[in-house]
């Protein structure tokens, strides 16, 4: 098997000082690419920050690699993430979009600020730092996007509201970026990861050996890959297992003089997924319904 090699290519990782983001960050370094390694994480007076740690790990094992610690939430701070990938390395291939913090509160007691911040930094960070990127990827024709959303934003999850209404948005944001992006060679894609992680550790139990994150990188590196052309896409990946993740209908029902009484009857057949489609695009929907009314 030939190894997937990024040589040549410059890569941003956001909230790459631990973590996910960290192990994102050296192996796309070790197969060749040139990483900005983002993170906001402050240093103590003993040690480097943990950008800069995983800077230092880098370019000990012979890749490169430039430390930043500027915020991703906002349009300023992304513009200057891409400014030092592009001043520093001369171009900008890969954005892994990592990044992202907890609030995690039951509803009724979520302050707005809780909500506010956790929106920021994932939404807001996934999309400033996609819209600084854009024009360079454009412009050159090529780039290679992968957001991360979470088992939250697809299923829900108690306390986390904020949270997951974030990840939920950053599915719309990876399906629509990947329509957009599709002309100008630019692929998106999204990763749901299952890993262990200071904002994990607490929640995943006795399976939280298992989720090493570094499990989790190998299918961002393929994500980052010239040959994956994949877009449009999420992914679950952890502890060894990745799967796409599908939006499915079921058949239905379908009453031209459709009534709350028809819906009712019929409400098992509406909900059975024994015989659901996988839905890939709002075309596919619409030809559904389309079929029907035309019969």
């Amino acid at each position: 098997m030939s190894e997937i090699r990024l040589d040549g290519r410059v890569a941003i990782v956001t909230g790459a000082g631990r973590g996910l983001g960290r192990e994102h960050a050296l192996l796309l370094a070790a197969r060749g690419a040139q990483v900005v390694v983002n993170d906001v994480g402050g240093a103590n007076a003993a040690e480097a920050s943990p950008a800069q740690q995983v800077v230092d790990q880098i370019r000990e094992a012979g890749g490169a690699a430039v430390a930043d610690d500027t915020d991703v939430s906002v349009a300023e701070g992304a513009a200057r993430i891409v400014e030092l990938a592009t001043s520093t390395y001369g171009r900008l291939d890969i954005l892994v979009n990592n990044a992202g913090i907890l609030r995690d509160r039951s509803f009724a007691k979520m302050s707005a600020e809780e909500f506010e911040a956790v929106m920021r930094v994932h939404v807001g960070g996934t999309f400033w730092m996609s819209k600084a990127a854009w024009p360079v990827m454009a412009e050159q024709g090529y780039g290679r996007i992968i957001n991360t959303t979470s088992a939250a934003g697809l299923f829900g999850n108690f306390g986390q509201a904020n949270y997951a209404g974030a990840k939920a948005g950053i599915i719309g944001v990876t399906k629509t970026l990947a329509i957009e992006g599709a002309r100008s060679g630019i692929r998106v894609n999204a990763i749901e990861p299952g890993a262990r992680t200071r904002m994990t550790e607490n929640l995943l139990g006795d399976l939280a050996d298992s989720l090493d994150p570094s499990l989790v990188a190998p299918l961002v590196l393929w994500l980052s890959a010239q040959e994956c052309e994949s877009t449009g896409e999420v992914y679950n990946v952890g502890g060894g297992r990745v799967a796409r993740v599908v939006v499915a209908q079921t058949p239905g029902l379908f009453a031209r003089d459709l009534t709350a009484e028809q819906v009712r009857d019929a409400w098992t057949q509406i909900n059975d997924g024994s015989t659901a489609t996988v839905i890939t695009d709002f075309r596919q929907e619409l030809g559904i319904l389309t079929d029907l009314l035309g019969r």
